[in-house]
C-alpha cells in the first residue's frame, strides 16, 4: 500500500526501541482505510543530534515528529512556530510540518488530564508529581489549569525549583516523598519503571493508601512496579498507557487532520502489552 505519495510521521527518543507510536499510529491509519496515504516509523536520535534530526524533517517533507524522553525541551529551539499552550508549558511532544514550517505542540497535558477526570474531579486535589522534565511540565500545566493543588518531587532538587516556580507549586527532593501519604493523587512523570529500571518503583509501597489515584506515565508495562504496589494497598490506578493513548489521539488528528479511531488504537496497544508484559 506504501507508495511514493505516503507521507512519513515518525517519533524519535532516546532510547526509542520500546515505543508503542508506530504499532499505535500505524493500526489507526489501518482502520480509516488511509495506510496508504500515511506511514509511521520510530528513529533514535541522540540529543545532540535533534538539531540535524529537525533539518532532516524539513528537508524529507516528513508530515510529522512524536517526541519523547529526552528530546521534548531541546527540540524547540529548532522549530520555526511554538503552539502557545506548548509555549507555556515549555515542552514540545508533536511537530508538524506545513510546507516546510515546522511547528511545535504539546499534547501530553491532555493526555494525563483526561483519564484522571474520568475518575475524579481535579479542583482542590492534593497532587505529588514525581519528576520535573518535559512530561512532567506538561502534567502540571493541565492539572493547574483544573485547579489542583501540585506538589513536585524531584531528584534534582534545582530542576524542581525551577519547575514549580513557573507554575506557582510547592516542590520538594526524592527525600520527602513519604509526604505523599497525605496526597489525593499521584503522578510518574520518570522513566522508573521502564527497562533497565522495570523492577524500581520511585514511590515507597508504605505511602499509598486505599483513598488515593496513583498514575505512572510509563507505559511500556500495563502495570508497572509502582501501580501494583499501590493497587495491593487498595489505591485506584491509572496505567500510563492510557495517557499515551489520550495524547497519540491528539497527536493523530493533528497529523491527519482526522478523527483518531481510539478503540482500534487501543486494542493494537493492548495486544501487544498482553502478548510481551507481564
Amino acid at each position: 500500500m506504501i507508495s511514493a505519495k505516503t507521507k512519513i510521521c515518525l517519533t524519535i527518543g532516546d532510547p526509542i526501541e520500546h515505543s508503542l507510536s508506530p504499532l499505535m499510529h500505524n493500526a489507526g491509519y489501518k482502520a480509516l482505510g488511509i495506510d496508504s496515504q500515511f506511514v509511521f516509523l520510530a528513529a533514535r536520535v541522540k540529543l545532540e543530534d535533534v538539531k540535524t534530526a529537525v533539518k532532516a524533517i524539513r528537508a524529507l517533507g516528513i508530515r510529522g515528529m512524536s517526541c519523547t524522553m529526552p528530546h521534548k525541551v531541546a527540540v524547540m529551539k529548532y522549530l520555526d512556530k511554538i503552539d502557545e499552550v506548548a509555549r507555556e508549558i515549555g515542552a514540545v511532544n508533536t511537530v508538524v510540518n506545513d510546507d516546510e514550517v515546522l511547528k511545535g505542540y504539546n499534547t501530553d497535558w491532555l493526555g494525563a488530564l483526561k483519564p484522571i477526570e474520568r475518575m475524579t474531579k481535579i479542583k482542590g486535589k492534593r497532587i505529588g508529581i514525581i519528576g520535573a522534565g518535559g512530561a512532567a511540565r506538561a502534567i502540571v500545566y493541565g492539572l493547574k489549569k483544573k485547579e489542583g493543588n501540585i506538589k513536585i518531587f524531584n531528584k534534582d532538587i534545582k530542576q524542581a525549583k525551577k519547575l514549580a516556580e513557573r507554575f506557582a507549586c510547592e516542590f520538594g527532593s526524592f527525600d520527602d516523598l513519604i509526604e505523599l501519604k497525605d496526597f489525593d493523587i499521584i503522578i510518574n512523570a520518570t522513566p522508573l519503571g521502564m527497562k533497565p529500571e522495570q523492577n524500581i518503583s520511585p514511590v515507597p509501597k508504605n505511602v499509598f493508601s486505599k483513598n488515593q489515584i496513583v498514575m505512572d506515565a510509563v507505559y511500556i508495562h500495563y502495570k508497572t512496579k509502582m501501580l501494583k504496589e499501590a493497587e495491593k494497598r487498595g489505591a485506584k490506578i491509572i496505567p500510563g498507557i492510557e495517557m499515551f493513548l489520550e495524547q497519540g489521539a491528539s497527536q493523530f488528528f493533528y497529523y491527519t487532520k482526522r478523527k483518531a479511531p481510539i478503540a482500534a488504537m487501543r486494542k493494537a496497544s493492548m495486544d501487544y502489552l498482553e502478548k510481551n508484559t507481564k
